[in-house]
């Protein structure tokens, strides 16, 4: 008897030992939540680049220039310098600068390069002491009631930069939309209210430890603020996902005539153990974000594997003990037309739909293949890059301070970099002054910079600032370009031989460093968690082709999602649909889409192959292991995916650009990976590899640990062994 077969009968037998422990474990959690739990932050640090060199510089020597801007952008047709506007705008700054978090304000008064050409448009320059992210909310509250008191008739004052964006709309919660679709969806799966409700029961539980953790982790690692958001979106699909999984095979069990115990055991060996070696293959793909040297998106890795592994936890340990208390009940209120059996039923669509692929592999095999790639096709033309507020909605605050913005100054204006000069090599005042005016000069001499304002020296003259305004605006090539010309040409010519350091930093800077890392790290995170789950599978199953097999199918499904994500948000198909602007594809959005599907993709993988090799170990026949496998599984692993679906495909409805690529990419991986890759591609490449599906050279076998996922208990391998030790 095995560890879970024994597990599984203890929960039987002991379910009121093992629920009341749980429901103490949920008590101690959330108590230990509330008193002990860390703060999340909102630091996006990128260690070793050279615009967290200089933000760091910053923040120890000049820690009023380190905190972030916000833009005042005024339009008057009178004029800006006309007598009453100019008393109205000086009133508001005068007003703005009594905000605690605001250091400065530099009024359009105070530099003639801030009152455009036309005289009609004027910048103020809002300089708070703290990144946006980290500006209170009460102070931020306080600018905007200032900004939109100061907006009247004759004069419009528009609020924008980095703090605006980064305080702007609220993100919006799809978790509750999301719980409402998944009760709707496993009613019409189950066809009765306590079957559907245990899944859902499961998933809370799992998210409540899940979300436990999260926080006392927050003590330990510099988590986001957008961590539990996070954690929630997985946390709620996955757990749903493996708690279904272990359900509908008690169900199976139990209709077929075995006793609620035998049920138990059967759902716990069989389900159980797939779920486990899903949840290790969806933790290995969040934690291979490490890999990109990016400490937020490391946390986020972390914070994804948490929620999984309490979601294993729960739906292998406390769902057992909940299907014995539910017992031959789990189909009461049944919902009439909805109810339905679990197994394999060779009347069922799913069965003649297996047959069907099976009697024409090849054709299938084209046509999913084809279709896939032609979705995937769009990747050949993806360009990267980071949104900026030109690519917000219209009629929100930040796009119309951009908008404002260009036209009265150029779209530079929008995205301004910063030259910190360390001088600390150099005592000699008059030394330090000429390498900063000599600065200034060769950076007004560089291509695509428009304007360029004196040096700003800190107290104690070892650290200078000196603003920039780039010709083209924030995500474009040339701006770029231009980062690397300063770093690599203008600023090392200015200071050779000096000592003397000038770093390229900012918000554009930073996204360029990002951008560079994320690209140079993707390579490695995709061959790692690859290569781990290929092992991982291969391990499990017995087979090199199905672990092949699976890596190859899961990333023609990622690369569907990259291939509408293009077509929607760089091509603008549907744009207006939607309610957004064409623009680049976010640099981390490949690599933070590769790490949640390729481990969710995996789930189902592991479902689906899980049942054909139980049914090849019984039968030892191929066709109709993987006909009878798709007949079980296929109701389930659509009404997981339509759960997933939902909860991604909710994202669309919020306000924020990059949300809306995350939904849309999200939900059209988990909807292709669920129809085309497992009900038509799967079966239809199964067929045609026939047995050599479980071909394993017998020195791998040997290598590899015995590790059994498919075989339930009271089913003993074929005699002989099992088929996949072959040579």
């Amino acid at each position: 008897m095995g560890l879970l077969e024994r597990w599984a009968r203890f929960s039987h037998r002991r379910r009121g030992t093992v629920i009341g422990a749980w429901a103490l474990v949920v008590v101690i959690m959330l108590f230990t939540q509330v008193r002990f739990g860390g703060e999340f932050i909102s630091e996006f640090k990128n260690p070793g680049a050279e615009s967290q060199r200089a933000q760091d510089l910053l923040e120890d020597r000049f820690p009023d220039r380190s905190g972030e801007d916000a833009d005042l952008v005024f339009e008057a047709r009178a004029g800006i310098a006309e007598p009453a506007t100019q008393a109205k705008i000086e009133a508001l700054l005068k007003d703005v600068a009594l905000i605690p978090g605001v250091v400065e304000v530099e009024s359009p008064y105070d530099s003639p390069g801030n009152i455009s050409a036309s005289g009609t448009i004027g910048r103020a320059v809002v300089r708070w002491s703290t990144l946006g992210f980290d500006v209170k909310p009460a102070d931020f509250k306080q600018f905007i009631a200032l900004v939109d008191e100061a907006d009247s008739p004759g004069l419009r004052v528009e609020a924008g930069g980095a703090v605006v964006w980064a305080n702007g709309d609220e993100a919006f919660g799809s978790e509750g939309l999301g719980f409402l679709a998944a009760m709707l969806i496993l009613l019409i799966a189950f066809g009765s209210v306590v079957a559907m409700g245990l899944p859902l029961s499961a998933a809370v539980v799992g998210l409540v430890t899940g979300f436990a953790f999260i926080a006392l982790g927050a003590n330990v690692w510099k988590l986001p603020d957008f961590s539990p958001q996070f954690a929630a979106m997985i946390g709620l699909g996955v757990g749903i996902d493996y708690s279904l999984l272990v359900v509908t095979r008690f169900r199976e069990g139990l209709h077929t005539g075995k006793s609620v115990e035998d049920s138990i055991v059967l759902a716990v060996t069989t389900a159980g153990r797939s779920v486990i070696f899903a949840g290790i293959v969806v933790a290995v793909s969040f934690l291979g974000l490490f890999v990109v040297g990016l400490p937020f998106v490391a946390a986020l890795g972390t914070a994804g594997a948490v929620v999984v592994v309490a979601s294993v936890l729960v739906s292998i340990t406390l769902m057992p003990a909940l299907l014995s208390l539910a017992g031959t009940r789990i189909d009461r209120w049944r919902v009439p037309f909805l109810h339905s059996t679990e197994g394999v039923d060779t009347n069922s669509g799913w069965y003649r739909l297996s047959r069907q692929i099976q009697r024409r592999p090849i054709v299938y095999f084209l046509s999913a293949a084809a279709l896939l790639l032609f979705l995937a096709s769009p990747i050949l033309r993806m360009e990267l890059g980071f949104t900026d507020a030109g690519n917000l909605p219209e009629n929100s605050r930040p796009r119309q301070a951009y908008d404002l913005l260009a036209k009265g100054f150029g779209p530079g204006f929008n995205g301004p970099l910063f030259v910190v000069a360390d001088l600390a090599a150099e005592t000699d005042p008059a030394a330090r002054a000429r390498i900063t005016d000599s600065a200034v000069e060769n950076i007004l001499a560089t291509p695509n910079v428009v304007a360029a304002n004196p040096a700003v020296f800190n107290p104690s003259g070892d650290t200078a600032l000196i603003t920039l305004i780039p010709g083209t605006s924030p995500q474009s090539n040339e701006t770029t370009d231009l980062v690397h010309r300063l770093r690599d040409e203008t600023l090392p010519a200015t200071v050779s031989g000096s000592g003397v350091a000038l770093l390229v930093t900012g918000a554009t800077a930073g996204n360029v460093d990002a951008q560079e890392k994320i690209t140079s790290r993707m390579p490695l995170l995709f061959s790692g968690v690859i290569g781990l789950s290929f092992i991982l599978l291969m391990t499990v199953f017995r087979s090199v082709l199905v672990a092949l097999k699976a890596a190859i199918m899961n990333l023609l499904s990622i690369g569907a999602a990259y291939g509408v994500v293009i077509a929607v948000f760089q091509w603008g198909w549907g744009a207006d649909l939607l309610g957004i602007q064409k623009g680049p594809v976010e640099t981390f959005l490949p690599m933070m889409m590769f790490a949640i599907l390729f481990g969710l993709s995996m789930d189902y993988e592991v479902f689906l192959i899980s049942r054909i090799r139980e049914e090849y170990l019984q039968t030892g026949d191929n066709a109709t292991a993987v006909s009878h496998g798709l007949a079980a599984t296929a109701r389930v692993i659509t009404a997981a995916a339509a759960i997933m679906v939902a909860v991604f495909g909710s994202f669309v409805l919020g306000t924020d650009r990059v949300i809306k690529e995350f939904g849309i990419g999200l939900a059209t991986a988990i909807f292709v990976d669920a129809t085309i890759v497992r009900l038509v591609l799967v079966p239809a490449t199964m067929e045609l590899l026939g047995d050599a599906n479980w071909w394993m050279p017998k020195w791998l076998d040997r290598l590899l640990p015995d590790v059994n996922v498919e075989r339930p208990a009271d089913h003993p391998p074929l005699p002989g062994g099992s088929p996949a030790g072959g040579s």
